[in-house]
């Protein structure tokens, strides 16, 4: 709860150096807080942001499901079997450096330009992040918990319940977090190439038709899209990990 305390007043400071720099700058160009604000207000109010909002979201949310899923079991894998390790990791290390949205035409020449290449490109992105992530998290489970529990009779399955798996979901957790900005940017990418929806298109129709606070607007539209799957990433750890939880 603390922490979204300080979130607030984070918040609060930035919008009252964004009010003071607007006022010093004095052009259309940086329009004040309550401007944008009253333009959310607008969209709101014509249904236009609810739809742009959720289509992000439902861009970025299935390609975090999309890379997450196969990341966590390809991380297990590679963390408990050095012989899966050695093919995943050269894999890993040799993708992780490309610059991955520069792949964006190639990928539309594949799958077009609807929803699947959109989803594919974040999907591409995040998934070596969270599959370093995930492994190492595994790895880092010590042999003596291993051998107490196979002490106590539990095999394979009962080892990967009840150790393995819990060990590497705060992990991927975390790795979610890290993916998220990352994820949230490259929807922004995605969504200006030939689309007609998504606040990443949104923001680049309002910046050609030089309408700066419906842009401001959509730009803090997709920041709090941004905010709500932390919100979201920090609920869902706190239900599925409960030994991990942790005042702050």
């Amino acid at each position: 709860m603390k922490k979204y305390v300080a979130i607030l007043l984070t918040l609060a400071v930035f919008a009252a150096l964004w009010q003071a720099l607007s006022l010093a700058v004095g052009r259309p160009v940086l329009p004040t807080p309550a401007l944008v604000a009253r333009t959310l207000l607008r969209l709101a109010a014509d249904g236009s942001l609810q739809r742009h909002t959720w289509v992000s979201f439902a861009r970025v949310a299935g390609a975090l499901v999309a890379s997450g899923v196969p990341a966590l079991v390809l991380g297990l894998a590679a963390g408990r079997s050095a012989a899966v390790n050695r093919i995943v990791s050269p894999v890993v290390y040799l993708l992780h450096p490309l610059p991955k949205a520069a792949f964006l035409p190639i990928i539309m020449l594949f799958f077009g330009i609807g929803e699947t290449a959109k989803i594919f490109l974040v999907a591409f992105v995040v998934f070596s992040q969270m599959l370093v992530a995930v492994r190492d998290t595994v790895r880092q489970v010590s042999a003596e918990h291993l051998d107490v529990d196979r002490s106590m009779g539990a095999g394979r399955l009962g080892l990967l319940r009840h150790v393995v798996i819990p060990a590497a979901l705060p992990g991927l957790f975390s790795a979610f977090r890290v993916s998220l900005g990352t994820a949230i940017a490259v929807l922004f990418i995605s969504e200006t190439f030939v689309s007609q929806n998504g606040l990443g298109h949104l923001v680049m129709d309002a910046w050609i038709r030089m309408s700066f606070s419906e842009m401001y607007a959509a730009i803090t539209a997709l920041s709090l899209l941004g905010l709500l799957l932390f919100i979201i990433t920090d609920v869902a750890e706190f239900v599925l990990c409960p030994w991990n939880r942790r005042e702050e």
